[in-house]
């Protein structure tokens, strides 16, 4: 088996996905690094990538303005990060800083949402696992603003 495949396949994201899909969607994927301090994407960017983080650590960021830079969630290895390539209209909606060298698998989402649409099945698995995310993160939302704006006595 190929190392990204076999990188893909061991990733807990892709847990019991069918090997196929796997080889499908490795097509569409490279390995990158980022490093300390760099900015992965800023919110309101076109969201042409996810990423599955292999080693490293990532903020997820939002700029509230008279607060500054507010930290929303820590994603670490073995998360997901970037859920919007799957939701029109394809925009990012926090900031992701890499607080320290961090490795990752990229998904190109354009050729991701190609396989999806070739194969329905496969969109079918990827949607219902995006969805985890995207219900992870409103949670990780919700908890920042009920820390920050819940009642102070």
């Amino acid at each position: 088996m190929d190392t990204l495949e076999r990188l893909l396949s061991e990733h807990p994201f892709f847990k019991d996905l069918d090997p196929r899909y796997i080889q499908l969607i490795a097509g569409c994927a490279r390995e990158v690094t980022f490093k300390a301090g760099e900015f992965i994407f800023r919110e309101g960017d076109p969201s042409s990538h996810f990423w599955l983080i292999r080693s490293g650590k990532i903020s997820l960021e939002v700029f509230v303005p008279g607060r500054g830079t507010l930290m929303i969630e820590t994603l670490g290895e073995g998360d997901v990060m970037g859920w919007s390539w799957a939701v029109p209209p394809y925009r990012k909606q926090y900031d992701a800083r890499a607080l320290e060298l961090t490795r990752a698998i990229e998904f190109d989402a354009m050729c991701i949402r190609g396989k999806c649409d070739e194969e329905p099945k496969l969109g079918y698995e990827l949607f219902k696992r995006f969805a985890q995310i995207i219900g992870q993160r409103l949670q990780a939302t919700r908890l920042r603003l009920i820390d920050i704006y819940g009642s102070h006595d």
